[in-house]
């Protein structure tokens, strides 16, 4: 039997909970996904300024062959920081993979007249001018803000998993992100979209948008982006901006 096609998912190895319109929780998409947890890929050795472990990218490339094999179309990551690794991913299968969100940045740059695109970020510290290079995005065209120092975002997301917050509170975690996005905008006033480095972050892009009146773009954008031709037909539910 022929395997029915999918999105394919590498997830890091992470523990807390996921909202709809985050990258990994199935109802975020209007077409089939499939998940495939790279064992050992904690947040803690992922969100830096360099690629990870060499050891971790083999564990990454081998899942997205398993997941070519099973019959994806594409893949995507459930964390930007991967796009220090876009290249060798994309070498390894000969399905179209978006490692990270930071890799639409050329073409939002071009849709909003060449504007510099604001950054909302998991972690400044470590979106460093190497990974937005691998991302083909020039680090004089980015204006960054990031989440680190947040207490709820750092229990929620940038703990091990280990101890990672097993709740997640919506509106909290909404609250600090549009701030960061609102600050973002008035100290960088210039710049012409927004776009969501973190994959946990899409749950809010409706709220950003309102708040600063910009285009915010993420990594469902990249799922749109890869979706085959005869799966462009999209769901009532499905939220393209």
């Amino acid at each position: 039997m022929v395997p029915a096609p999918f999105l394919g998912i590498l997830m890091l190895d992470t523990a807390f909970p996921r909202l709809p319109g985050d990258v990994g929780n199935a109802q975020s998409y209007p077409h089939p996904v499939r998940f495939h947890v790279v064992e050992g890929a904690d947040v803690t050795r992922i969100v830096r300024g360099q690629p990870p472990d060499p050891a971790l990218v083999a564990g990454f490339v081998a899942g997205a062959r398993a997941l070519e094999a099973q019959g994806a179309w594409g893949l995507l990551t459930s964390c930007g920081f991967l796009g220090h690794v876009q290249q060798t991913l994309a070498e390894a299968v000969r399905i179209p993979v978006i490692a990270s969100a930071l890799s639409l940045g050329p073409l939002i740059r071009t849709a909003t007249g060449n504007r510099p695109v604001g950054i909302v970020t998991a972690d400044s510290r470590a979106l460093t001018p190497d990974l937005l290079a691998s991302c083909g995005l020039d680090p004089a065209a980015v204006r960054v803000a990031g989440l680190e120092g947040q207490e709820a975002w750092q229990r929620l997301i940038l703990a091990p998993k280990s101890d990672q917050a097993a709740t997640l509170d919506p509106d909290g975690i909404g609250a600090l992100v549009e701030r960061a996005a609102l600050t973002l905008v008035a100290g960088t006033p210039e710049i012409g979209s927004i776009l969501l480095e973190c994959t946990n972050l899409p749950p809010y892009a409706d709220r950003i948008r309102r708040a600063t009146n910009l285009p915010v773009f993420d990594i469902l954008h990249a799922a749109a982006l890869i979706r085959p031709h005869d799966l462009l037909t999209v769901s009532p539910s499905y939220r393209p901006f």
